[in-house]
């Protein structure tokens, strides 16, 4: 299957695509389009690959399925298009950023600029029905997602992995923790952040310590 995906992941992930889940996977997705409102925007499903080549990850976020608002969603975790209001969990992600490294809350919720240094804004499913969350999630995504993860864990080294919330947290076991660090809390959403466990954890600089310790460029946050 020639599936429109930056080039390094679309090798690395090609025996996937060739599979007959993916083949019934992009059927379905296909179908929810045609007959519903999807998000993200079909052209932005694998944005999260298409900004964050393979050999240029450094660090990779994992969320679970995208926002399911309109206007949110495009294609990266816990990322809102520029002009859209924050999501209670991203502010707690920047407000958290603001008081380990002392940067200034931005103005815009759009990752890309993350994406775009090597940070993997990944999440579990690719896309998710308006106003439904975690609707699209039998559909195979996370066959495909884990199968990322993996191709990472075992072909690259020295990555940092945020794994926020129970959900993300269950990925763990596909890391090897001898060659990466695995940053693990609870999840920003303040249902979570608010009772312990997000806030001052110091993730983002010592995500940065870790890259610099491996001479990898740390993320400007």
């Amino acid at each position: 299957m020639n599936v429109q995906i930056e080039e390094s992941w679309k090798q690395h992930l090609q025996v996937e695509f060739d599979k007959p889940y993916f083949s019934q996977l992009t059927g379905a997705v296909r179908k929810e389009y045609q007959t519903g409102v999807c998000y993200p925007p079909g052209r932005l499903i694998f944005n999260a690959f298409n900004l964050c080549p393979f050999n240029e990850v450094k660090v990779v976020i994992i969320g679970q399925d995208p926002y399911h608002e309109p206007g949110q969603a495009h294609g990266l975790s816990f990322s809102v298009q520029d002009g859209v209001a924050f999501p209670p969990s991203l502010q707690n992600i920047f407000k958290e950023i603001h008081d380990d490294l002392g940067t200034p809350i931005p103005t815009t919720g759009d990752l890309s600029r993350w994406a775009k240094q090597g940070v993997l804004l990944l999440n579990a499913s690719l896309t998710v029905r308006a106003h439904q969350a975690n609707s699209h999630s039998t559909l195979g995504w996370q066959t495909f997602t884990d199968a990322a993860i993996r191709a990472l864990a075992t072909q690259r080294e020295h990555l940092v992995y945020m794994l926020w919330g129970g959900f993300a947290r269950g990925k763990s076991y596909m890391i090897d923790k001898q060659r990466n660090l695995v940053l693990e809390s609870v999840h920003p959403s303040p249902l979570s952040a608010n009772r312990g466990g997000w806030f001052g954890q110091h993730q983002f600089s010592r995500c940065n310590e870790y890259l610099k310790q491996h001479n990898i460029q740390p993320i400007q946050w």
